[in-house]
């Protein structure tokens, strides 16, 4: 099943937090790179920051809340909330589509 995963951050902790952490996060990301599909930050028009999102593949919705907990961002403050939202594609022409 995928999920995707909406992080909202904390605005107060987001810049020096952010940078502090950023290598152990890619490289966590990096070693589940076989349920996390895709991550990414997420913008608001104006550019500034509004948190972050995964697409993961997993077989319950508790093994992508322990990957969430397991981020080296999630102990720092940063996320001030989630939500795991299961995730179904309907549309699209890529590897992600025939797994589906």
């Amino acid at each position: 099943m995928l999920y995707a995963v909406l992080f909202e951050d904390n605005a107060a902790k987001t810049d020096e937090v952010r940078r502090q952490f950023m290598a152990a996060h890619l490289a966590f990301l990096e070693r589940n790179r076989g349920a996390i599909i895709m991550a990414g930050p997420l913008r608001e028009r104006d550019g500034t920051g509004a948190g972050g999102m995964w697409l993961v593949e997993a077989s319950l919705p508790e093994i992508v809340e322990e990957l969430v907990r397991a981020d080296p961002f999630w102990p720092t403050g940063l996320r001030r909330s989630h939500r795991i939202l299961a995730w179904h594609r309907v549309f699209g022409a890529d590897a992600i589509a025939a797994r589906a």
